[in-house]
């Protein structure tokens, strides 16, 4: 009993962390921008489509959403580590809400074509980079170092509840009211998730002396983030190869997934969104569980990364042995059930050992990291589906997530030397 009170942690922490006004308001204002998301990602699709009849014109979106945070990501956070956090997240939510209503209503206007429309696209994706590395460096002055893990959870559990029902949602009010008019939905549950941050009280203000927009103090900045992660911590590299190849390996089965149902089980699209809502069922699932488990030190952490990955490897190469609906529902609960573990224990890591001052920028160096991975795994999969197979391309994907518990693993005895 002793071992599961020490895993799970004591209820009084539960309870702290669930009390805590900052993190209710929070996790509310989250729950709401991240079902937006979710929204928008169906709409803004459907609108374009639907505006020029054209896949290519469409896919140029999620390009175009691509671009800032891989080029600009590391920039953005060496501006944020200059500002207070929670002011510059109800900024950016406030700008984000601005362009997207501006986009149905350029086109009631009949002021919109696609110059426009990718160029408000762009600069709303500016601003969206900013703000993951502004919650991450937000989340330390919320709560005690010991309650990281959980925090971290709950974000990842807003970030599910917006996958599942998003989208849902969003096709019913296209259905209803259209798609350039689900846009101005998504726009209000930005001003809604800037409102919910007004009530924080974050005590926070950027270093001082440090202010100044200059280049060469830009650049220096970036530099001793960069200096940070991968010469003076060199547990930081350690964390960044551990996410990205299972970023990785994730991304790839994401992308794979319409594939594989439609050319490889023959099924329709009724049976994926039930197959994609048991992935994301068993995300939130761990999502739940981690928001009660207790903090653990790093080397420890690796262990359970190592052994999910290898429980969704197995599940993986599990899914090309069998056509039973109910068998692969379950196996790609599994996927998401190990899938849920690397993200809040990497980020919790990251949190713990980085000073407040430079958090921005690390995680926007660590971020960077990670998006190459993904690109590669959506490309990856891609390439290998079309050549050989959607088979070959998930037993491929398989072992991109065996080698990321191998590689954790062999990791470890380096994660106790280093260990300050």
């Amino acid at each position: 009993m002793a071992s599961r009170q020490s895993f799970f942690g004591r209820s009084s922490d539960w309870q702290r962390l669930f009390q805590n006004r900052n993190v209710a308001w929070l996790v509310i204002g989250q729950a709401i921008s991240q079902i937006g998301d979710g929204l928008s990602k169906v709409a803004l699709l459907w609108f374009v489509y639907d505006l020029t009849g054209s896949a290519l014109y469409m896919t140029m979106i999620g390009i175009l959403q691509t671009i800032p945070p891989l080029v600009f990501g590391p920039f953005a956070g060496v501006l944020l580590d200059r500002v207070p956090k929670r002011s510059a997240m109800i900024v950016i939510d406030s700008v984000r809400a601005g362009l997207l209503a501006l986009i149905p209503t350029l086109y009631w206007m009949g002021f919109l074509n696609l110059p426009w429309l990718y160029g408000l696209v762009f600069v709303t994706a500016m601003f969206s980079m900013a703000f993951g590395p502004a919650l991450k460096a937000m989340e330390p002055q919320l709560v005690p170092s010991g309650q990281l893990t959980q925090i971290n959870a709950l974000d990842q559990g807003t970030m599910t509840i917006g996958q599942l029902l998003g989208p849902a949602i969003s096709g019913l009010l296209i259905a209803i009211i259209g798609a350039q008019n689900v846009l101005y939905v998504n726009a209000g549950t930005f001003l809604v998730s800037a409102l919910c941050k007004l009530p924080l009280t974050v005590k926070e203000q950027g270093p001082a002396g440090r202010r100044t927009a200059a280049v060469t103090s830009a650049l220096r900045d970036l530099r001793e983030g960069i200096r940070f992660v991968f010469v003076e911590h060199r547990l930081l590299p350690l964390l960044m190869a551990v996410a990205s190849l299972s970023t990785l390996g994730a991304t790839a089965f994401i992308y794979l997934l319409p594939v594989l149902v439609k050319d490889y089980l023959n099924a329709d699209s009724m049976e994926l969104g039930w197959l994609w809502a048991s992935l994301s069922l068993g995300l939130l699932a761990t999502t739940l569980l981690m928001t009660f488990v207790s903090q653990r030190e790093l080397c420890s952490r690796l262990w359970l990364i190592a052994g999910a990955s290898v429980v969704g490897a197995f599940a993986m190469f599990g899914l090309t042995m069998t056509t039973s609906f109910f068998i692969l529902a379950i196996l790609l609960a599994v996927i998401g059930v190990s899938s849920g573990v690397v993200n809040p224990f990497v980020s919790a890591s990251i949190q713990e050992r980085t000073p407040k001052r430079m958090l921005a920028r690390v995680f926007s160096v660590f971020n960077t990291g990670t998006l190459v991975a993904a690109m590669l795994g959506m490309t990856g999969s891609g390439w290998m589906a079309d050549r050989m197979g959607p088979a070959a391309s998930l037993v491929a994907t398989a072992a991109v997530a065996a080698t990321a518990a191998v590689l954790t693993a062999v990791l470890i005895p380096w994660c106790r030397r280093l260990r300050p």
